[in-house]
């Protein structure tokens, strides 16, 4: 039971964690490419969304590899056999409950402490893709600034940004002066001082102007070091500022304390009953998975796989409405979410019940003779099914 629950488990998981980085990461390239930071970037930004994506992907891996476990010892007859030797469907979900324990405990870790602090450090970089801290690259042809008194122009780059070619630099002053330079060739060196970078320009021209000056200083030269001073950039904010950037006993202390305001304490127990709900629902997943993975008797749909799937993203999504609902104050966040908690709960056991307990029970047995007579009908319509005379 174990080896069979692990493989659907684990393929589960590692397929839906990496289709949901896939589709960030056109996203992210592109908003880092728009931002003009290093590439690099991206794979740091994709490993601080990975426990997001965890908290939704290892659920829909329990459930699928309990459900699908279930269904090849049925499809082969091996169900029956236990059931013959005197195995009841409680003693059946002792392993499927040893991975459950295991998986809500890892879930917990995550949503609670791991998925806070990863959350704030994909906004940092975001902020320091936006400020330019990351080091932002010049784009080739446009006019690229550096804070509000520099602008760079280059007109070609070879060799990774060795070498430099057709050259424009415009920078102005604190005290209102303003040089403008040309130059065929540049490169970036580096100075000793970590907020001021050399610029070695070669075979051009510079205009230097300043409110002292009579009229502006022109030059021509052969090779010129201009010393550019980076811009300062602001401070990220302090952690803590979201509620997805909290952890659970942050969100404990701020759902009681009186000195917040109202709104904080309505959304921090909001988003502290959202995350325990979501760690709680695992534990009624092996109990769906036996009851939508056991099909009926000669039949081979798969539709409790697709049903599996339907009702836990539906329910994850009634529970960030609840939460929404109940962050705004509208709703008590305990009756918001553990209500239709409640009600997954019901549905769930009496769907187990209706499987290990009563004889011949199917709780979706209907729906399948009803997804087959649609499924005959359609087929019926199409064309090319027409009997041979």
């Amino acid at each position: 039971m174990a080896r069979l629950i692990a493989v659907p488990l684990f393929s589960t998981l590692i397929i839906a964690a990496m289709l949901l980085v896939l589709d960030r990461m056109l996203r992210l390239f592109d908003f880092v490419a728009t931002e003009g930071g290093p590439v690099a970037v991206v794979w740091k930004m994709l490993a601080n969304l990975l426990p997001e994506y965890l908290g939704l992907g290892i659920p829909i891996g329990l459930v699928l590899g309990i459900l699908l476990a279930f269904r090849k010892l049925a499809s082969q007859s091996e169900l029956d056999v236990l059931r013959g030797v005197g195995m009841s469907y409680g003693r059946l979900l002792r392993v499927p409950y040893m991975y459950t324990i295991a998986l809500a405990a890892l879930n917990l870790a995550i949503v609670g402490y791991v998925q806070p602090k990863a959350r704030y450090a994909y906004e940092e970089l975001r902020f320091e893709l936006r400020s330019g801290a990351l080091g932002a690259s010049i784009k080739v042809g446009e006019f690229t600034s550096f804070g509000d008194d520099m602008t760079l122009r280059i007109e070609e780059s070879r060799d990774s940004g060795a070498d430099l070619s057709g050259i424009f630099v415009h920078f102005r002053s604190k005290d209102d002066a303003w040089y403008a330079a040309t130059a065929e060739k540049g490169q970036f060196l580096r100075t000793d001082d970590p907020n001021t970078i050399i610029f070695r320009l070669t075979r051009g021209a510079l205009v230097h102007n300043s409110p002292g000056f009579t009229q502006p200083r022109v030059l021509t030269f052969t090779s010129h070091d201009l010393p550019i001073p980076l811009p300062e950039f602001g401070r990220f904010r302090a952690r803590g500022d979201r509620n997805l950037e909290r952890t659970l006993p942050e969100l404990v202390v701020l759902g009681r304390d009186p000195g917040v305001t109202e709104e904080v304490r309505d959304t921090s127990r909001a988003a502290f009953h959202f995350r325990v709900v979501e760690v709680a629902t695992m534990f009624l997943l092996p109990l769906l998975a036996l009851a939508l993975g056991i099909p009926p008797k000669r039949s081979s749909s798969a539709l409790g796989v697709f049903l599996s799937i339907v009702m836990l993203v539906t329910y994850h999504k009634i529970n960030e409405y609840g939460e929404a609902v109940g962050g705004l104050g509208r709703i008590d966040p305990i009756l918001a979410l553990w209500g239709p908690f409640t009600i997954f709960a019901a549905l769930v056991i009496w769907m187990y019940y209706q499987t290990a307990y009563v004889p011949g029970g199917q709780p979706i047995a209907a729906l399948e003779r009803w997804v087959g007579k649609l499924g005959s009908a359609i087929a019926r319509r199409l064309p090319g099914r027409r009997r041979m005379a």
